[in-house]
């Protein structure tokens, strides 16, 4: 009876040890990352580079709609530079806020090839006639933010931008 208990002992480990041995062939995929579901990999934000992307320009006003906006709502990743043309199209004032523009580093603001550096966010940028203001910043705080023609937010001149 021993003998049969140290054989049925010795027979039990042999078939776990086999069992370890093949899940442990069958799981090759240490080197690679496990995929992830399909929900959980559209809400990911893309990779942070360290050179700074473009962001799609923002015109306000048109020559034929001083109220036209090409484009309201814009995606960012904290951590990330960008480059952001906004341009006013039409023969009319603009007063442009945003509240993102206190909770990013602010690199520069370009105005007809001229650098403005700042230690600082500026309160507005104001189109008094047609042209482009270029803003280079890093987004640093994630959150949704809004931006606006304060004057003119009533007649679609506003929009979103979230910082993921």
């Amino acid at each position: 009876m021993r003998n049969f208990k140290t054989v049925a002992l010795a027979t039990f480990l042999s078939i776990m040890a086999a069992q370890t041995a093949f899940a442990q062939a069958d799981d090759d995929d240490d080197d690679q990352a496990a995929p992830k579901p399909k929900a959980e990999a559209q809400t990911k934000a893309p990779a942070v580079t360290r050179a700074s992307k473009n962001l799609p320009e923002l015109i306000l006003g048109s020559k034929t709609d001083d109220f036209a906006v090409n484009q309201k709502d814009f995606e960012l990743v904290a951590g990330q530079g960008y480059r952001w043309k906004i341009t006013s199209a039409a023969g009319f004032e603009y007063k442009f806020f945003t509240d993102l523009f206190r909770n990013v580093w602010m690199n520069q603001i370009v105005i007809n090839e001229l650098e403005v550096h700042m230690n600082g966010a500026p309160a507005w940028l104001e189109f008094d006639s047609p042209g482009t203001i270029n803003v280079q910043f890093t987004a640093v705080r994630p959150g949704e933010y809004t931006w606006s023609v304060p004057d003119l937010a009533d007649k679609g001149m506003k929009g979103k931008i979230t910082v993921k």
